[in-house]
Order: structure tokens, then sequence, then C-alpha cells
């Protein structure tokens, strides 16, 4: 009797290995080469710094986690840097992206007589812009034959796209997002890393680089970084798609300069044109045009990454403690004479 038991008892034990066998088996045979395939070869995106290596044997100052400035904000509440003079070492940053060979896309639009603004622009970028870095402007104009004759520092490309002329600067602000998605979805995407979207209107007088790249990247405007969120000039009308209610708000971004990730940027681009045609179709026009969208974009889209006022100041001769490093600033003008509309 215990005999035929422990027969029983091992001739179950090598039924169960049999059936496992058989299983394993099985399913090795049902899994399809092409889906085997697919998950080895599939694309991972790169994280934004990735790979932060240092090279060795550089010399830099000693970062300290107990001094830093005092006087400025160096991060949002929701963890995102905000960029002044003083949060960076140039050495160091410089030297850990010059290892991932980066092209960054710059967009300018010069329509009408705002041509007269561009040799400063590009003579005063190619001075303190991504200087060392593979950079390639994208000028879009109705007079391409004002574009004056820069000499491109090595690595740096321009390229002069022509478009129509507008009887608005209205229009011609926020035909901008059109253009600019297009241009990422259509052509960007295997010619750069990141873009940044700039007003031609403006002159660089310091450094612009790679500690300003990031996913999503907005510039606090000049006029407001240090006042209080109910005397931002949000869009307040709720008719409008860029509309901000009165209780809500973090910080208010320029329109004259922003950027980040070509993917990031492009669904920025592509949602706030949405948003424009929209209001549109309504019969409204929000206060500031496409920068009311772009901060309502900012708003629910946070940032990765702020640039502080340096870089976009007021004006040059303009003071302000915490402006340690004038970067780039809007040039003097008279509005009603260079607008094709008043």
């Amino acid at each position: 009797m215990v005999l035929r038991q422990s027969f029983l008892i091992i001739l179950a034990f090598f039924g169960m290995v049999l059936c496992g066998l058989v299983y394993l088996n099985t399913n090795q045979n049902s899994c399809k080469p092409e889906i085997i395939e697919k998950v080895i070869t599939k694309e991972i995106r790169k994280p934004e710094n990735f790979a932060l290596r240092s090279s060795p044997g550089l010399v830099y100052n000693q970062p300290s986690a107990l001094v830093s400035r005092t006087d400025v904000a160096p991060v949002t509440s929701w963890l995102a840097p905000i960029i002044w003079e003083g949060t960076f070492d140039p050495t160091l940053i410089d030297s850990i992206f010059k290892q991932q060979n980066l092209t960054i896309a710059t967009t300018v639009f010069a329509l009408g007589k705002y041509t007269r603004f561009l040799k400063d622009f590009l003579e005063s970028a190619e001075e303190h812009y991504f200087v060392g870095f593979r950079v390639h402007y994208y000028l879009f104009t109705d007079k391409p034959e004002e574009v004056p004759e820069v000499k491109m520092s090595e690595n740096h490309s321009l390229t002069v796209r022509k478009v129509p002329s507008m009887n608005r600067w209205q229009d011609i602000s926020m035909g901008r997002m059109e253009i600019l998605e297009k241009l990422i979805k259509d052509e960007l995407a295997s010619e750069a890393d990141y873009i940044f979207c700039l007003d031609v209107d403006t002159k660089f007088h310091g450094r612009w680089s790679v500690e300003s790249l990031g996913r999503l990247v907005g510039v606090i405007h000049p006029w407001f970084f240090d006042a209080p969120r109910n005397q931002f000039t949000y869009e307040r009308r709720p008719e409008s798609q860029a509309y901000i209610p009165a209780e809500e708000g973090d910080y208010y971004f320029t329109g004259a300069a922003f950027g980040g990730s070509l993917e990031d940027v492009h669904h920025l681009t592509k949602t706030c044109w949405e948003q424009m045609n929209i209001d549109i179709a309504n019969s409204i026009e929000a206060i500031w045009h496409e920068e009311s969208h772009l901060n309502k974009y900012f708003l629910y889209n946070k940032p990765s990454k702020l640039l502080s006022p340096e870089y976009l100041w007021r004006d040059i001769n303009a003071g302000a403690g915490q402006i340690k490093v004038v970067r780039f600033t809007h040039v003097a003008k008279n509005n009603a004479e260079v607008r094709p509309n008043k």
C-alpha cells in the first residue's frame, strides 16, 4: 500500500514537470519575432540634460549646498529652476552640454519696418548667443532684400524665408504661432534639438547659452517680476480662450522669448494657434494677443525652466537691484512709426 502511494506521488510529480515544459515551449513558439524586435528597438526619448558628465581635469569653482543668492528665488514652487546670474557655473555647464552635440534652432520675424532691427539683433547674437554651439537661425520676412550681410561664426547659419506682408501688427504677432508650428512639424524634427523664438526688436548684451535649455522654457516679463498676480495683464474676459481668473496665475511671461524641446514647443504653438482661431471665430482678440495665450498655456503646462528678466530686460540703462547682468533687451523704438497700423 505504501509502495503504491509512493509510485503515484512520483508519477504526479513527473506529470507536473512535463506539463510545465510543454507550457513554456508553447509560449516561446507563440511569441512572434516582430513583437520581440519592436520591444528591443523601440525608440527611447533622451531625457532632459541626458548624461551630465563632467570632463576629467576640468577646473571650476566648488559648488556650495549652503551659500547662494538670497535676493531672488532660484526655484519655483513646482521645483523648476529660475536662472539668474550666480545660480550656475558657465565653465562647468558648457563642458557638460558640448558633449551632447546639440543644434539650437532660433526663429525671428522681421516684417515691414522691423527689418531695421536685424543688423543689431544678428550682430549681437553672434557675439553672445550660444557661442561655441551649433545654431540655425530661421528668419521670416516680407523683405528679404533688406536682410543685412552679417558674418556668421563657425557652426552658425542663417536661412531666410519670405512670408506675406500684413496690415496689422497684431496679425503679425499672432501669426507667428502658426508658422512656428508648421516649421517644427515639417522641417526641424531631424535638424535641431531645441528651439527658441525671439523678437527681432531686441539686442544681446551678455551671455545667453546652454543654461537656458530645458523641456519648456519661459522668460519672466521684466515689468512684472516683482508684482503680485492681481497686477498681471492677463486676459480677464471669460469669453476668450486666453482667460485666466483673477485668483490664478504663477508668473507673467513675455511673448518676446520662449523655447524648449521641439516636441514641447510644437505642442505649445499648436495649442495657442488653435485657441486663437476659436477666439477669431467668436470675434474676440486677447488683450496681448499671442502673449496672452502663451501665459494661459504656461499656467496649466508648467515650464520646466524659467529664465529671469536678465534674459529680456527693460532697457540697458534701467536699474534693479536683482539684475546683476543684462543679457538681452528690447531696443528703444517709436511703436507708432514702425508698426503698420497705429
